[in-house]
């Protein structure tokens, strides 16, 4: 199944197989009420490891319990997903960093769409999902875990 398709077998295939879920562009707890911290609040809920990478919040050291990063390519081990809350057009000064980490699929949230992005992520060789929500997806596709 061609990722582009965002065939529901394919999707809930690929989040029943992932572990490790990086967020990039995550918000602290001040932003409760916000999908940028509500999202992987429920990804954590329902037992993923969620590895919080917020652009803003310099002063964050921990969101959701767990230690934050910087930058992509700074969390150790394989990512499974990375779910990207970033507007469309802030997408490519990421892209070098998301390279250098090569999760496995880059997920972009719900309004969420850049093709010139998605296209060198595929080209070597990671999968995109564009314009969906990993929360409304994973609810519909997997119920709870």
């Amino acid at each position: 199944m061609h990722p582009l398709t965002g065939d529901d077998a394919w999707l809930g295939e690929r989040l029943a197989q992932a572990s490790r879920i990086a967020v990039l562009g995550i918000k602290t707890e001040v932003a409760a009420g916000q999908p940028a911290f509500d999202v992987p609040r429920y990804l954590q809920q329902v037992g993923y490891s969620v590895l919080p990478v917020p652009v803003y919040y310099p002063e964050a050291q921990r969101i959701l319990g767990e230690a934050v990063y910087r930058r992509v390519r700074d969390i150790p081990g394989h990512i499974d997903i990375l779910n990207v809350f970033r507007r469309s057009g802030d997408l490519l000064p990421h892209l070098d960093d998301i390279l250098a980490a090569k999760p496995a699929l880059v997920w972009l949230q719900l309004g969420i769409r850049n093709e010139e992005f998605a296209e060198r992520l595929r080209a070597e060789g990671i999968d995109v999902v564009q314009d969906r929500c990993i929360l409304v997806d994973h609810r519909r596709l997997l119920g709870s875990r």
